[in-house]
């Protein structure tokens, strides 16, 4: 499954958007201080890859005060929850991740984490109470698939230096920027930065996203051996969402909101030019004609 072409292609896409992002943070370097602001931004961003590469999973874990829990836990619904996870990762090759459980009522989860052998996974209790258990183990199939991919770590740098853009971007219109001579751009030079940087930087990160849930989708279904059960549960992750439940640690921090498998921002859902993930009716379809290849593979 590794070397599916489709798979191989997606991670090709991938590390281009990412040169592009670190590009638009270069550009917007360049336009707030000249050559000289080019080679600090592009500093800049080689020290946040690092800071992500090497604490990734500790920044978003404590962002939602997670608990770690294991086989032994005292409630026996995340008891089965990390037997489910651990055993799945046995199955899919895949080194036993650290499993979290996150005090939130909204249903969601996420994968985290530098590489397989330093992976994450947090469930909110409001998975856990909305879903059954094949539900539940279809989504963290789903988890374990951005982990397998290696897309945990993809997420987040990216996520970092788009913030990182967007923030040179308002340092640009509050302060101005400088051409090559080190002359000040003037009001509308640092407009167009404001303004652009972020918004490329932001379609760019979505792109990644999208095309990262669906992969995982289908990889997930893989690792599970059930995708009619994520199917199911995005189905009922979906109606949830429309109640319109907010989830407070994730509108405080809204850059993360890609790593979830349904986006956890306010409004955030559709299929559209500026959302974070796919609509949930084109990855229910997509996980669905998958269903008789392996009802084929049991016969």
């Amino acid at each position: 499954f590794a070397h599916d072409p489709e798979t191989m292609r997606n991670h090709l896409r991938t590390f281009t958007l990412l040169a592009v992002l670190t590009a638009l943070f270069m550009g917007a370097g360049y336009a707030v201080g000249g050559p000289t602001g080019m080679v600090l931004a592009l500093a800049f961003a080689g020290v946040m890859n690092l800071v992500s590469y090497w604490n990734a999973d500790r920044i978003v874990l404590s962002m939602y005060r997670a608990v770690e829990v294991g086989p032994d836990h005292a409630d026996p619904r995340i008891a089965g929850y990390a037997r489910d996870v651990l055993q799945m990762a046995d199955s899919a090759g895949l080194p036993r991740p650290r499993v979290y459980i996150i005090d939130q009522d909204q249903p969601n989860a996420f994968a985290t984490g530098r590489d397989p052998a330093h992976a994450a996974v947090a469930a909110t209790r409001g998975l856990l109470a909305l879903l059954d258990r094949r539900e539940v183990r279809g989504v963290m199939g789903h988890e374990l698939a951005h982990v397998k991919h290696r897309d945990t770590l993809t997420m987040t740098v990216t996520a970092t230096i788009a913030g990182a853009i967007s923030a040179l971007a308002s340092f640009a219109f509050l302060f101005g920027g400088r051409d090559e001579n080190g002359r000040p751009t003037g009001l509308i030079g640092a407009l167009v930065v404001a303004l652009l940087a972020p918004l490329a930087a932001g379609l760019v990160q979505m792109a990644i996203s999208r095309g990262r849930e669906y992969e995982a989708d289908r990889g997930g279904a893989e690792i599970s051996g059930d995708p009619e059960a994520l199917a199911s549960a995005l189905r009922k992750i979906e109606a949830y969402a429309k109640g319109g439940y907010v989830n407070p640690d994730a509108e405080r921090n809204p850059a993360t909101a890609h790593m979830f498998i349904i986006n956890p921002l306010a409004g955030g859902r559709g299929d559209n030019l500026f959302s974070t993930h796919p609509a949930t009716a084109k990855r229910i379809e997509a996980l669905m004609a998958l269903a008789p290849r392996r009802a084929d593979r049991e016969t």
